[in-house]
């Protein structure tokens, strides 16, 4: 566990905000994200960020990815569209030597 030492992002507050807005008690996050309760417990108790593996699960959780977990909303990132996101997430679908492709005909059109 990694103590908590960036006061700009606190990722217990962020991870409170997420239970908050999906009604979710430590309890019903525990179980849906297969950490134990004590665990996220011992969390809040010694102000422990939780590791990365842990943070992806409730992300999972919650339906988001890493990323969006630490987006600010003052980070200026709200001129991503839908349809922005839709392309995104067909971008992570190709492989390497499609994006390859991709990329070299994009700069060939600019």
């Amino acid at each position: 566990m990694i103590s908590k030492n960036e006061p700009s992002f606190n990722v217990l507050d962020r991870i409170t905000e997420l239970r908050k807005l999906n009604n979710l008690s430590t309890y019903k996050l525990s179980r849906l994200s297969e950490i134990p309760q004590s665990t996220i417990s011992t969390w809040y108790q010694k102000n422990y960020y939780p590791p990365i593996d842990k943070l992806e699960s409730i992300c999972r959780v919650f339906g988001i990815s890493l990323s969006e977990f630490f987006y600010k909303k003052d980070d200026n990132v709200d001129i991503v569209t839908a349809e922005d996101k839709i392309h995104l997430e067909q971008w992570h679908r190709l492989s390497v030597y499609q994006k390859e492709l991709v990329a070299s005909l994009i700069k060939e059109m600019q």
